[in-house]
């Protein structure tokens, strides 16, 4: 059976799409390029830039809009909260590993592989928060989103973005709903090539390359969006004294 029946089979996707898709939808005039190259079935990890705290609603959107059903990596604490974490564990999210190295290897397998089986997609933000860089571009990755390609050979998949901050700026209060419909791009990149680099999921080199590769690819994407050229150097927090994740100090 396809995938892209996950739109058309009763889930508890329906009833959130049908309350989330009209509203984002008269903020957002949401254009996707590229769509042929979202997997039509099978498991999948999809990575988006991410500097707005509005970009999982576009990009859900948009993946719903494709016919698969828009599954994010979360927290694990929020598993544990009361319906809540019933919610996230019926529409399958995939929880982020906060443990030992080891314990998070043998997770992530776990994850990966339960991926394969159910031929469902993930959204893994590599950044793992809204970007630091002050022109919004993308900024140092980390290891989640190739980690979890790595481990059983799914396609790793790159998405960029573009015109959601004049929706919801980076850390703004509150969203500009005037005037609606505002522009949003979204273009979906070839799957990031990593077939030299299989059967090393454990390897901090492999994770390395594979993440540079895989942010080379989205900012590319954004650069073709944005019609212009991102620093030579990828933002690093750690060189400008800022810690990794939550927000920035104003």
């Amino acid at each position: 059976m396809g995938a892209r029946s996950e739109t058309r089979r009763p889930s508890l996707f329906w009833p959130l799409a049908a309350i989330v898709v009209p509203l984002v939808s008269l903020l957002a005039k949401i254009r996707v390029a590229g769509r042929e190259k979202l997997p039509a079935e099978g498991a999948f990890v999809l990575a988006p830039n991410h500097y707005s705290e509005f970009d999982p609603l576009i990009v859900a959107v948009a993946v719903w809009r494709l016919g698969r059903a828009p599954r994010f990596m979360a927290k694990e604490s929020l598993f544990r909260v009361p319906v809540l974490g019933w919610v996230l564990r019926s529409t399958g999210m995939i929880p982020v590993a906060r443990s030992s190295s080891a314990a998070a290897a043998k997770q992530t397998m776990k994850q990966s592989e339960e991926l394969v089986e159910h031929g469902r997609g993930v959204i893994v933000y590599p950044e793992g928060t809204l970007t630091r860089d002050p022109d919004l571009w993308p900024m140092r990755g980390k290891s989640g989103a190739v980690r979890l390609a790595l481990s059983d050979d799914i396609p790793l998949i790159p998405m960029a973005q573009w015109g959601t901050q004049a929706i919801m700026g980076r850390y703004q209060k509150g969203l500009s709903l005037w005037p609606l419909r505002k522009p949003v791009q979204v273009v979906i990149g070839d799957p990031v090539d990593l077939s030299d680099l299989r059967g090393r999921a454990g390897e901090p080199a492999a994770l390395n390359e594979a993440n540079t590769r895989l942010m080379n690819a989205i900012t590319a994407l954004l650069e073709g969006l944005r019609d212009e050229k991102a620093p030579a150097e990828r933002w690093n927090p750690a060189s400008h004294g800022q810690k990794e994740t939550g927000r920035l100090d104003s």
